[in-house]
C-alpha cells in the first residue's frame, strides 16, 4: 500500500520562498517516481515536477523551471518541493503523487496524498 503524507504549505507574499514535503515509505521512494501536481480553483490538476531517485532524474513543468526544485532526502524518506520566487499564479492545492511510470500525465499517477494549500498574495 502506498501512502503519501504532505506537509508544509501556507500563505506567503509574492517573491517569497516556501517548501512542501511528502513523506512516504523507503520502498515507495525507491521504487516509484515521485511527483508534485497542483490544482487551482476552477482549473485542472497539472504537473509541476517529478523525481525518480533510482534513475537520478528530475523533470519540471516549464512554468516552474528555474524557480522550483524537487529533491529527495533518503534518510528521511521524504520528497520536497522547494519553491522560490513565488507568484500569485502559483496559488493552488499541491499534491504529492507516485507512479511506477515516468510521465507528466496526471492520469498515469495512481497514488495521491491529501494535498496542501499554497497561497501567494500579490
Amino acid at each position: 500500500q502506498v501512502q503519501l503524507v504532505e506537509s508544509g504549505g501556507g500563505l506567503v507574499q509574492a517573491g517569497s520562498s516556501l517548501s512542501v514535503s511528502c513523506a512516504a515509505s523507503e520502498r515507495t521512494i525507491s521504487n516509484y517516481a515521485m511527483g508534485w501536481f497542483r490544482q487551482a480553483p476552477g482549473k485542472a490538476r497539472e504537473f509541476v515536477a517529478a523525481i525518480k531517485r533510482s534513475a537520478g532524474i528530475t523533470n519540471y513543468a516549464d512554468s516552474v523551471k528555474g524557480r522550483f526544485t524537487i529533491s529527495s532526502d533518503n534518510a528521511k524518506n521524504t520528497v520536497y518541493l522547494h519553491m522560490n520566487s513565488l507568484k500569485p499564479e502559483d496559488t493552488a492545492v499541491y499534491y504529492c503523487a507516485a507512479t511506477a511510470l515516468w510521465s507528466t500525465n496526471v492520469a498515469l499517477w495512481p497514488y495521491w496524498g491529501q494535498g496542501t494549500q499554497v497561497t501567494v498574495s500579490s
